[in-house]
């Protein structure tokens, strides 16, 4: 069991880089030119070369409102890497009020290539990574942190002011000031919460970037949208979601026996679970387990469910593995509170089916946005009209947007529509989940992602060649890309 639900906690992955930007020999010396000479030429092109790379940490300092925290190591031959925030207003609406640092990674590769505006939708790290259409374009990369999550949170912070509306502002400004710099096409990406991050930051500034490629990004209608569960009921073959299911009942009747197991487990982890409890945590985590094993997992591992009445062991490992003890304990919750709060008032959830395990849960109906974050939403309220003009205006006037998801998905099944009228495309990976992306699509269907992309950052024939070789490179497995989309199960390293 364990091995196969858990995975080891690892580094951020690396790529591979080619290293295409490079300036090469220059011109070929003329004919009877002294080998002195030609050494002189070498010379001064080497100079004239890092003379360029210096002059961006200089055009960079020169960015009102942006500071150069410090200059990292790069893996990637050709690039130069920075960590940077930018001093933005909490409020928009009122720059002369409360300021704070938008934290910022950059990987510079040179000033004419594309630039990829990506964002998790979280916070990030502070080490060099790139992302899918980073390693297809060989672009620069500005991966922006979103507001109110790790450094990027105002102090004091008034969530009034974490809102779709605010956050597509932060990207606004951001890119208005980078474009001075970077003159070349521009494309914004990101995962899931990322990759709704860059279709509203899209729909409220659509010509801040020339064309959007996001992945597995839902659209949900309320903090508890039914639908998810109509998916779950069709997802797969009907004897793994009755194993599920089974798996389920036979746990939670149970309880007495296992949720001090919980507690013991989570504490061996150096992990609290102080704000729900272990009970509580133990039912949550019964009821997320469906989500959680179709958006991270295959039907090839429902065989290794544990059925009813397998040793407590083998529950444990199968509930941490799928579902991730860390996600509710006190440090998920405080991780992923921003979110959850965003859940609650405008981004929207799913809600989970407790039909089949009547009279087996103590907190009917709780499971929720509202239950998982560490102050009253109730207040706020939920903005029933803020995902459903976002949903609208992709659909009806959403140019040059790439859409990837993933047949087993959860997420998917609310997916984002588009219109092919507006040269814009959506595509389902075949038995994919939350980590699908464009190098995983069927060859018919990436060829198209791959030539519009190219199309659209305005890319020469013998360059959208090398993108898809990138792409095949990346499919394969040869060339490993940072996955754009967080997994609750584990956490991100803390800085």
């Amino acid at each position: 069991m364990r091995k196969l639900f858990r995975r080891p906690l690892t580094a951020l992955t690396c790529a591979i880089a080619l290293g295409l930007q490079a300036c090469g020999e220059g011109p070929p010396p003329e004919e009877g030119q002294a080998p002195l000479a030609q050494a002189s030429a070498a010379a001064t092109l080497a100079r004239t070369s890092a003379d360029a790379e210096t002059d961006i940490l200089v055009a960079l300092q020169a960015i009102p409102g942006l500071t150069v925290v410090r200059e990292g190591p790069s893996r990637f031959p050709g690039t130069r890497f920075f960590v940077l925030t930018y001093d933005q207003p909490v409020d928009h609406q009122h720059p002369e009020g409360q300021r704070f640092q938008q934290r910022m990674t950059l990987l510079h590769r040179a000033t004419q290539a594309p630039v990829v505006l990506a964002s998790s939708g979280y916070s990030i790290g502070t080490s060099a990574g790139q992302f899918e259409p980073t390693a297809l374009l060989q672009a620069n990369q500005l991966l922006v942190e979103h507001r109110f999550f790790g450094d990027s949170t105002p102090a004091p912070a008034n969530f009034e002011h974490l809102t779709l509306e605010q956050a597509a502002a932060d990207h606004h400004r951001i890119v208005t000031a980078f474009k001075s710099l970077y003159g070349a096409k521009w494309v914004s990406t990101g995962g899931s919460k990322g990759g709704m991050t860059s279709l509203y930051h899209r729909a409220f500034y659509p010509d801040d970037v020339d064309a959007t490629v996001a992945y597995v990004a839902p659209n949900s209608h309320g903090p508890k949208d039914p639908r998810y569960i109509q998916f779950l009921s069709r997802v797969g073959d009907a004897g793994c979601r009755e194993r599920i299911r089974d798996f389920q009942r036979d746990a939670l009747s149970r309880r007495e026996e296992l949720v001090p197991l919980v507690a013991a487990d989570a504490t061996a982890q150096g992990l609290t679970l102080d704000f729900l409890g272990a009970d509580k945590t133990f039912e949550f985590m019964m009821l997320e387990l469906p989500f959680s094993f179709w958006q991270y997992g295959n039907p090839a591992t429902c065989p290794a469910i544990p059925a009813p009445g397998a040793p407590a062991e083998q529950v444990l490992d199968a509930l941490d593995g799928i579902v991730g003890y860390v996600a509710f304990s006190d440090l998920g919750i405080h991780f992923f509170s921003p979110y959850y709060f965003q859940a609650g008032t405008q981004l929207g959830s799913y809600r989970s089916d407790e039909r089949h395990l009547h009279g087996l849960v103590r907190y009917p109906g709780e499971y929720g946005p509202a239950a998982l974050v560490t102050f009253p939403i109730e207040p706020y309220g939920f903005d029933r009209r803020a995902i459903p003009r976002i949903e609208a205006w992709v659909k009806a006037r959403g140019e040059r947007i790439l859409l990837v998801y993933g047949e087993l998905d959860p997420w998917s099944t609310n997916a984002f529509e588009v219109r092919e009228r507006n040269d814009s495309y959506r595509f389902f990976v075949p038995g994919g989940n939350h980590g699908s992306s464009i190098s995983k699509l069927p060859e018919a269907e990436r060829t198209v992602a791959l030539e519009r992309l190219s199309t659209w950052m305005g890319l020469q024939p013998t360059e959208s060649g090398r993108v898809a070789m990138k792409a095949s490179a990346l499919a394969t497995g040869e060339e490993p890309v940072e996955p754009l989309v967080l997994d609750r199960r584990r956490l991100p390293p803390q800085e």
